[in-house]
């Protein structure tokens, strides 16, 4: 029934979807909990202490989630609604033949992202099983676009990605997840040290690809998106903490463009058991 429903929801016209979308999540919103308060938090941690911009981040996170089913089940039309101010420069990393690590934080519509930057070229991504069992026929569905190679959130999915970038080819992968105590380090974020994925540093050095920093940015009124990019400086440092900060440092600079569209009640500081000490002069 919930699959049917999404697919209902897919056909609806994308500025009603975030009309409702908007609504649906400013109302979660106003109800007293744990998400209410991590929003907040997290929003005034880097400097956003408006009770208009709480409300206005919590519907563009039901607008997110609204969306989704419509590029999952509808990318053509989606794809047509996108347009990208420095395609330049994607196109320039694509020329130097060595592939491209795409990192797209939890911004705007990162499902749309991965479906344009396949369009360039083949790209592969990571993808975990969703917790709702239903969902997964409609996510395998999604995946099967022409340039778009999912694999699993494993090693075997580690050595795909080293395999794309031996062929030329690009990775995709989201930055801002919580990684597990052995494979990650702590890196300020906003400000207050989060706990930061080693992975992606260590495929972008080893494997010697460009690294891409991009989001697409919601456009008002359901005209579609505007995909934004930011190529990290290279050579890129070498010790994994310094290289962790600088990908933080990018999708701040990224957010700070259209910051009510970050997903703000993502436990980004989150601290789990297996995780190293924090260093006490990162401390603020």
């Amino acid at each position: 029934m919930l699959a049917a429903l999404l697919r209902l929801a897919a056909r609806l016209p994308l500025p009603v979807l975030h009309l409702l979308g908007k609504a649906a999540g400013r109302l979660v919103y106003a109800f007293p909990g744990r998400y209410r308060r991590r929003l907040q938090a997290n929003c005034r941690q880097a400097g956003y202490d408006d009770p208009a911009f709480f409300r206005r981040a919590a519907g563009h996170a039901g607008a997110m989630i609204l969306e989704t089913p419509r590029v999952w089940l509808h990318p053509a039309d989606c794809l047509a609604r996108c347009t990208v101010d420095d395609e330049q420069l994607l196109r320039a990393a694509h020329a130097e033949g060595r592939g491209v690590l795409y990192l797209t934080p939890h911004l705007g519509c990162f499902e749309i992202t991965a479906r344009y930057m396949a369009g360039l070229g083949p790209l592969t991504v990571m993808f975990r099983p969703p917790r709702q069992a239903f969902l997964e026929p409609l996510m395998k569905e999604s995946r099967e676009l022409p340039g778009l190679h999912a694999v699993p959130a494993n090693m075997k999915g580690v050595r795909e990605f080293v395999r794309a970038f031996r062929q030329g080819q690009s990775v995709g992968m989201l930055p801002d997840q919580v990684p597990s105590g052995g494979d990650g380090v702590w890196a300020p974020f906003f400000g207050r040290p989060a706990l930061t994925m080693t992975l992606a540093g260590k495929l972008a050095r080893q494997s010697d690809v460009p690294v891409i920093v991009t989001a697409a940015e919601r456009l008002p009124k359901g005209r579609g998106w505007r995909i934004h990019n930011l190529r990290l400086p290279e050579p890129l440092p070498e010790d994994p903490a310094a290289l962790a900060a600088l990908i933080n440092q990018s999708m701040e600079t990224l957010i700070r463009r259209f910051p009510e569209q970050y997903l703000w009640g993502y436990n980004r500081y989150k601290i789990p058991h297996d995780a190293p000490p924090i260093p006490t002069e990162s401390t603020p």
